[in-house]
């Protein structure tokens, strides 16, 4: 049996739930993804964790996984893509600590029309508590409560379609309502981002 023959083997053993197959991959592959992801991350630690999360990402996703060449090819793949995207993050986060640091650094020079953060709450508030019963209960529960269309439909004994007309309603409204005050939500959304 040919070497890729026998990867194949194996990960269609681990496909159909054998956690032995799941063993021997992960001890064969772990270490080699380990340092492999390290060369982009120059961090062990976070390189570890994320080979941790791939393959707990291949036994969860195991049944919609189609290998093409070999497992070690996909292996690498999937560890090169995750290391990006982890960058990728880091960058975008670094960008904002540094606009949020530029936004401190001349909080003194904004123009008196910039609103704390006390008065945008209310703002929002009042946007919020004006909108009608069912809308503002279904965008209450959807993004402070964070419930899924399916969820707010049990909750509140109504279809996922119903929910779905409620919250476009009450976004419309909300994005009229407060259209205003975008430069001013948008500082408020960077100060948050802090916290």
């Amino acid at each position: 049996m040919k070497k890729n023959d026998e990867e194949l083997f194996i990960f269609n053993r681990l496909v159909e739930g054998d956690s032995e197959a799941f063993r021997f991959l992960f001890e064969k592959y772990y270490p080699d993804l380990c340092n492999f992801v390290n060369i982009y991350l120059h961090d062990a630690v976070m390189s570890e964790e994320i080979v941790q999360d791939i393959f707990i990402c291949l036994w969860e996703k195991k049944e919609e996984i189609n290998i093409e060449s070999s497992v070690k090819s996909y292996l690498l793949r999937a560890s090169k893509n995750k290391s990006l995207n982890y960058l990728r993050n880091e960058k975008t986060k670094l960008n904002i600590y540094n606009k949020l640091a530029n936004l401190n650094n001349s909080i003194a020079e904004m123009p008196d029309s910039i609103m704390n953060a006390n008065q945008l709450r209310e703002v929002i508030n009042n946007a919020i508590d004006s909108l009608p019963e069912r809308c503002r209960e279904t965008y209450i529960l959807g993004k402070e409560k964070d419930l899924s269309y399916k969820e707010i439909a049990e909750e509140l004994g109504v279809s996922v379609k119903t929910v779905e007309a409620q919250m476009g309603k009450a976004l419309k409204r909300l994005r009229e309502e407060l259209k205003p005050y975008y430069k001013d939500i948008y500082v408020l959304f960077l100060v948050l981002m802090t916290y």
